[in-house]
């Protein structure tokens, strides 16, 4: 049996250099295990949510959405940051009503991913939705998007293609698609 040697870093002092809406970017100094001190700046999140919604004939509801940092339109999964209080799948919930207008009879959490290790400590809790009904959306007025749907094969063909290069939606149906592996009674694909 191996030993594990010991990394954790120890905060020694924090500041909080910009402090946002949702986001907060702090620098701190830390303590190495090996006893050397450094900096490390980092985005603290609230956390968030990403849905994977089935359809009855197995296709997933996706969206098209303009991203200003990278100034591009991305095909992506109804997704959103957690508010206060707010549990992961009230979230889940409630992102997929506001951006799509579905609402989803039955949910399972498939997991959750770290997007960002480097320089964020945000949490992407990842839930599988099916049983959907229709309904009207309720988008925030800053949220564009178009909203459509394709086969579950061809979502993960537009991951293979670069069409879908959105982390959070790459690893949701990815994890979907093990999920439905070894659940295929939910959802016939």
């Amino acid at each position: 049996m191996t030993t594990s040697i010991d990394l954790t870093e120890h905060c020694l002092s924090s500041q909080t250099l910009i402090s946002g809406v949702m986001l907060t970017v702090k620098c701190d100094q830390v303590q190495l295990a090996n006893g050397n001190i450094s900096q490390r700046e980092y985005v603290t999140h609230p956390g968030a949510v990403v849905v994977v919604p089935m359809l009855a004939n197995g296709h997933v509801v996706l969206e098209k959405q303009f991203r200003y940092p990278l100034q591009q339109v991305f095909i992506e999964l109804p997704a959103g940051k957690m508010d206060s209080g707010e549990s992961m799948l009230a979230t889940g919930q409630r992102e997929l009503k506001e951006e799509t207008g579905y609402t989803a009879g039955q949910w399972v959490k498939l997991g959750l991913q770290h997007p960002c290790i480097g320089y964020s400590n945000e949490v992407i809790h990842i839930y599988l939705a099916w049983q959907l009904l229709a309904g009207q959306h309720q988008r925030d007025n800053d949220e564009l998007l178009e909203v459509f749907d394709a086969s579950f094969q061809d979502c993960l063909n537009m991951i293979e293609n670069g069409q879908i290069t959105d982390g959070k939606t790459m690893i949701a149906l990815l994890m979907a698609e093990k999920y439905l592996a070894c659940h295929p009674q939910l959802i016939h694909l």
